[in-house]
């Protein structure tokens, strides 16, 4: 099971360190001990947190794009058959879904609660893990 630091669900929650440990004192999120002795928060309850919390922004008035963006969040569910996978994330307020081979899923050794970074180009979305 994945867990992270407070510093690391507070950059994909978008809110500061002192939310995040407020957010543990009211009891809203389950500190775990991490490896280090300090406190952390297991990946799978972020991504619980993050999907029963999230609200879409609204867009207002696009004046640029990119042809290429990367989103790190938070895989927040996984549902696979014998040849494909979808996986949702949660990436601030955006919620990414990619189709995918269930092959690469298991390659990538991607769970709930693990980080993970949306690669959009046009009409594919490509998961990556990033370095620890």
């Amino acid at each position: 099971m994945t867990n992270l630091r407070i510093s690391e669900v507070a950059a994909l929650m978008g809110v500061s360190d002192d939310t995040v440990r407020r957010w543990i004192d009211q009891g809203r999120l389950t500190a775990v001990q991490l490896e280090n002795g300090r406190k952390g928060v297991s990946g799978r309850e972020v991504a619980e947190f993050l999907r029963a919390n999230a609200e879409a922004p609204e867009t207002g008035v696009i004046v640029a794009a990119s042809a290429r963006n990367r989103m790190r969040g938070i895989v927040t569910r996984i549902v696979k058959d014998t040849v494909m996978a979808q996986v949702e994330m949660q990436a601030g307020p955006f919620r990414l879904v990619s189709l995918l081979s269930r092959e690469s899923v298991d390659e990538l050794g991607l769970e709930v609660g693990s980080v993970a970074v949306a690669s959009v180009k046009s009409t594919h979305v490509v998961v990556e893990v990033p370095e620890s």
